[in-house]
């Protein structure tokens, strides 16, 4: 067999102490002038409308609720970070073993894969009852709802990086005698990690999406249920700032996410060519 040995250029492996701890000032600065000019535009926006409070409430409003409601809506909030953390386990496990599925076993990728896209055409909020009625209003139906809503995105960026392996990576293992497992997972999957990561970065920001959604449709506990219950009693501000926590988690989550990935998948190219 013949080996390409031009092609067998391993990518360059970025200098990781570029990524120490002074780049984290910078990031949080940028995320604190956004946040600090999304509220300045919220407040600008109160005072161009005229909306009464139990309309559009302002960021003091909203501040003062989330101050006096702390406890209310830390106690919320641990409950739907559980349901994403076990959601986000649960599905990027479930997407990474259908990924290796699809590219290991031929009839699979042939039966299984269109049944997943064509899964992806039904509404989450008409698959969330039925997952409420089967699995019960606690917690087991918002982690499968999380679950859910992560699994596509994960298996179609881990499958995509298993079938883009560099032929000559491959050329090279089967002239060294690899068998078909040991080319999958010493070969495919190592090389595939970087689209694991992007799809588990995605996964990350919509999975808090599917923990509330299942919220909305029955519990009695959670952000969702406790936005829900002050829309209801025209308590907005409490509702926003519910809102507000949620928003801060899918943001807190993101980011530890993208740099725990960074870290663990470090010969993935981390140089967007705008940046340079």
């Amino acid at each position: 067999m013949i080996v390409h040995t031009s092609r067998l250029a391993l990518p360059p492996v970025p200098d990781r102490t570029r990524r120490s701890g002074t780049a984290l000032l910078p990031a949080l600065a940028r995320l604190a002038t956004v946040a600090a000019g999304l509220v300045l535009m919220w407040q600008a926006i109160v005072l161009a409308t005229g909306a009464p409070h139990y309309i559009l409430p302002g960021p003091l409003g909203v501040g003062r609720a989330l101050v006096e409601s702390r406890e209310l809506i830390l106690f919320h909030a641990a409950l739907t970070l559980s349901e994403v953390m076990l959601g986000l386990a649960l599905g990027a496990a479930c997407g990474a073993a259908a990924a290796i599925a699809l590219a290991y076993f031929r009839p699979a990728r042939r039966w299984l894969l269109p049944v997943l896209v064509a899964s992806q055409a039904i509404p989450v909020f008409a698959v969330a009852p039925l997952l409420v009625l089967w699995l019960g209003y606690g917690m087991a139906s918002k982690v499968a709802m999380a679950a859910l809503i992560i699994f596509f995105p994960v298996t179609t960026a881990f499958f995509d990086g298993l079938r883009r392996t560099d032929p000559a990576w491959l050329d090279t293992a089967l002239t060294l005698g690899a068998g078909r497992a040991t080319l999958l997972w010493r070969v495919r999957v190592p090389a595939a990690l970087p689209g694991f990561a992007s799809g588990l970065r995605i996964a990350v920001a919509v999975a808090p999406i599917g923990a509330v959604v299942g919220e909305w449709v029955g519990s009695s506990a959670g952000l969702g249920f406790l936005m829900l219950h002050a829309n209801a009693r025209v308590q907005i501000e409490l509702m926003f700032a519910a809102l507000l926590v949620l928003m801060a988690i899918g943001v807190a989550l993101y980011l530890a996410a993208d740099a725990l990935l960074r870290r663990l998948v470090f010969w993935q190219a981390d140089a967007p060519p705008a940046e340079d």
